[in-house]
């Protein structure tokens, strides 16, 4: 197997969170760099949010800065941070990766939605016409909604312990997609047809699970997109419920080809689109491997 060699020259992205030891890209990125003799590197960062504006700008001030990618909970402050959002990240308020374009200032754009919806629709889950409890307001949780009401989903209600922020969530994916949207006041996922966790609720071992399991309709899907602890604990009640289930890690393997198409390494994203089994098999935990085939392609 090739080794990363770091030069002088090297193409240098860096990972942002708070926490930052759940985070899997940089993983992923620094596999699959020297398999296609990219001279490029994924460093994680753990920034505080105090600092993350200073971070970013000082960052970008380097031309071996290729990149940078953001996960909890710097995604919609980073969204006042870049000069220019995609229309998507307009949307959601909310951007987990950055550039600096041809003219020094930054772009900043959102995968999360279509990762999560392209991972849906690799294992044939339906959420078209279906009714979605989505639980959490961040920025994930924001793309994720976008991606679903532009998928045709029937209605998608948010809950978050912020009212006021899953009811601005709401609002604006009603505003653009005419898609039913509203604030949940309570997380009972009764009556929904797909449950998802956006939360960080799971991340830590004492974290109460973020629904109540017995409330889950027998024929829902429920996923939890947490890059950590897989199958979480609502995942595992699900599944011993005889729920069909969904991981977070497929969200970001199938978001990595347009992470890396957007900073330029498009060598990298071609070889993700042909056959992401490296990166399926680097993440998945033995027991939920069976839910993709061997070789499943990215792009449906």
């Amino acid at each position: 197997m090739k080794q990363t060699m770091i030069t002088g020259k090297t193409s240098v992205l860096f990972m942002v969170a708070d926490p930052i030891e759940q985070v899997r890209t940089p993983e992923i990125f620094n596999k699959v760099f020297p398999l296609c003799d990219l001279d490029a590197v994924m460093v994680p960062l753990h920034v505080e949010p105090v600092n993350l504006e200073s971070t970013i700008r000082s960052l970008f001030k380097s031309k071996t800065t290729r990149g940078m990618v953001l996960s909890i909970p710097h995604k919609t402050a980073a969204a006042g941070i870049v000069d220019r959002r995609s229309n998507g990240a307009i949307t959601a308020n909310a951007v987990n990766a950055i550039r600096r374009g041809d003219d020094g200032q930054l772009d900043g754009d959102l995968f999360d939605g279509t990762g999560f919806a392209k991972s849906m629709d690799r294992y044939s889950m339906q959420y078209r016409g279906k009714s979605v409890l989505l639980l959490g307001a961040g920025g994930a949780a924001s793309a994720i909604a976008a991606a679903l009401a532009e998928g045709e989903a029937a209605r998608i209600a948010i809950y978050d312990i912020d009212e006021a922020k899953a009811q601005s969530v709401a609002s604006s994916v009603a505003e653009r997609y005419g898609i039913p949207s509203s604030a949940q006041k309570t997380n009972d996922p009764g009556g929904f047809e797909v449950v998802i966790n956006a939360t960080p609720l799971g991340l830590k071992a004492d974290d109460p699970l973020p629904i109540a399991p017995e409330r889950i309709e027998r024929s829902a899907i429920v996923c939890d997109i947490l890059m950590k602890n897989q199958p979480t604990p609502l995942l595992r009640a699900a599944m011993s419920r005889g729920n069909v289930v969904l991981p977070g890690f497929d969200m970001l393997i199938l978001q990595s080809p347009q992470f890396l198409d957007f900073f330029g390494l498009h060598q990298a994203a071609e070889f993700l689109r042909r056959d992401d089994t490296i990166a399926r098999d680097m993440l998945f935990p033995p027991e939920l491997r069976n839910l993709v085939p061997r070789g499943a392609r990215s792009e449906p």
